[in-house]
């Protein structure tokens, strides 16, 4: 099991098999969704920058958890509303080359409106 359909369908059953589909409203994920990502950015807090980047032990297991239900939520969230996650995520990242391209935009942290 290691695609993002496999994830969607083990979900999928595991909502059907406690009979949760009347809770698993887009709007009613996209606040557990919230809440997600919420704990997961506790774990980053008043952190310096580079030690953002060398976490390891259980706290690099806890922020994969917190991961992880991001990704749940956000493939559940996709499965209610019939998107492909996977498309819209290529969608975007070619949407954004065309908005900010290597070329004016190498080393930026601009917005295109803000040329």
């Amino acid at each position: 099991m290691d695609s993002l359909n496999d994830l969607k369908e083990k979900m999928r059953r595991f909502v059907v098999e406690r009979d949760w589909q009347r809770h698993q409203s887009p709007k009613n994920l996209v606040m557990a969704l919230t809440g997600e990502v919420g704990e997961l950015v506790e774990h980053f807090q008043w952190m310096a920058e580079d030690e953002s980047r060398e976490i390891d032990g259980e706290r690099k297991r806890a922020v994969a958890r917190e991961m992880a239900d991001v990704l749940i939520y956000l493939t559940r969230i996709a499965d209610e509303l019939g998107i492909d996650l996977v498309a819209a995520a290529h969608e975007k990242c070619d949407d954004n080359d065309r908005k900010y391209p290597k070329d004016k935009f190498r080393g930026e942290y601009r917005r295109p409106d803000q040329y």
